[in-house]
């Protein structure tokens, strides 16, 4: 019969494309982690992996089994976080996923508030792009995520915390600074500087206005919000910039304007787990405390 330890190793595997690796990964040695595949591999009657000196290879078969193994895993750990719930005892450690546009922002100011609601708690948290953390979050690598829609995410459960704005952030004394009548065709004209491609803020920018277009000439991709102010500072162009980073102080110290965008279509930010968690009632209660540490945040001057 197949175990969970053999389908642990499998995936271990996968990860690493290493034996030594995969077994330090799962803590045993590597000829234990070969002998539990290779008896895996002789159950199921098929290769799941093709070896050599220089490499590991899952085999097509080997990547389907693999996905189908990370599922049962996840049901595992959630039979198990299930019964300790009811049992009274809250796991200590939570995996939070952010996307680097909400989490540097939001997370240290909800953290108070949740050490106060579980004082036992740990929280691990990880900055990744988008379609990073939803493989993390369905991979059982992470419990939740904090993200921002309009984006495809599947069959996962998501609550909205709050719909996240824009400001301009322009060079003193630009055309654009402190116009009350801010357009999608204005932006367009001007030299729009954007995240570079893989963060949703990217996409979600050049939605804010249905007239919007692609930014003219050649647009620079910064990899942070700090490297755009930047740009913006040294006159390079003008950015949008999430009204959550401005109340968090982002642009202080940074000599620009700052131009409120009331017309603009806001992202809307979204806590995600699994829809199979057992602690919905759990992550429901950090959505409050997430969105409770939003309302407590003021518009910051520059």
């Amino acid at each position: 019969m197949t175990t969970l330890r053999q389908l642990r190793f499998l995936v271990a595997l996968s990860d690493t494309l290493n034996f030594s690796r995969a077994a330090e990964l799962c803590h045993v040695t590597q000829p234990t982690l070969s002998s539990g595949i290779k008896e895996l591999e002789d159950q199921l009657g098929v290769p799941l992996a093709e070896r050599s000196k220089q490499s590991v290879m899952m085999t097509e078969l080997g990547n389907e089994i693999v996905q189908r193994a990370r599922a049962v895993l996840n049901d595992v750990a959630d039979i198990q976080s299930l019964a300790q719930q009811h049992a009274g005892k809250v796991r200590g450690d939570l995996r939070l996923g952010a996307i680097p546009t909400i989490g540097p922002f939001l997370v240290p100011r909800a953290l108070p508030l949740l050490r106060q609601r579980w004082p036992d708690q740990h929280i691990f948290l990880r900055e990744e792009l988008t379609e990073t953390l939803m493989d993390g979050l369905l991979e059982g690598r992470l419990d939740l995520i904090l993200i921002a829609l309009p984006h495809a995410v599947g069959a996962i459960e998501t609550e909205l915390l709050f719909e996240d704005g824009y400001q301009l952030a322009t060079p003193l004394g630009h055309v654009l600074a402190e116009d009350a009548d801010v357009t999608g065709a204005k932006l367009t004209d001007a030299k729009l500087l954007l995240l570079e491609k893989g963060h949703c803020l990217q996409r979600h920018a050049l939605q804010a206005y249905s007239d919007m277009g692609l930014p003219a000439g050649d647009a620079f991709a910064a990899t942070s919000l700090p490297t755009l102010m930047s740009m913006v500072e040294e006159g390079l162009g003008i950015t949008l910039l999430p009204q959550l980073a401005v109340d968090a102080g982002i642009a202080r110290g940074h000599d620009l304007a700052l131009t409120p965008l009331p017309g603009a279509c806001p992202r809307r930010v979204v806590l995600a787990w699994r829809a199979t968690s057992p602690h919905v009632d759990r992550f429901r209660d950090i959505a409050l405390i997430l969105r409770q540490a939003r309302e407590t945040m003021h518009p910051s001057p520059a």
